[in-house]
């Protein structure tokens, strides 16, 4: 649930749970019981989670080179154990007479 912003026009500036099927709603003042109006503000953003302090202090550092080992290509997951021409003829090698 988002948490909205009103303004009250007596009472001033207060702020309040709703759903987001409530979004069109009017909302009373808590107090006065006056209707009051939406404040559209900037949202609020959390920039001290762990992976954005993680990512503040690796910019502080040295870069990291990281090395990867060379690989062997990879095998053929089928394959024919006679020499034929057709590889997709597994069970059927050609004739030799």
């Amino acid at each position: 649930m988002p948490l909205y912003e009103y303004r009250c026009q007596t009472c001033g500036e207060f702020e309040f749970w709703r759903s987001l099927s409530e979004y069109n709603k009017p909302m009373p003042c808590p107090d006065c019981s006056i209707e009051a109006t939406k404040i559209i503000s900037a949202p609020n953003i959390n920039l001290n989670s762990g992976s954005f302090s993680a990512i503040s202090r690796s910019q502080n550092s040295e870069p990291r080179l990281v090395k990867q080992q060379p690989q062997e290509p990879a095998k053929p997951r089928y394959q024919t154990t006679t020499k034929s021409h057709r590889p997709w003829m597994v069970s059927h090698a050609p004739s030799r007479f």
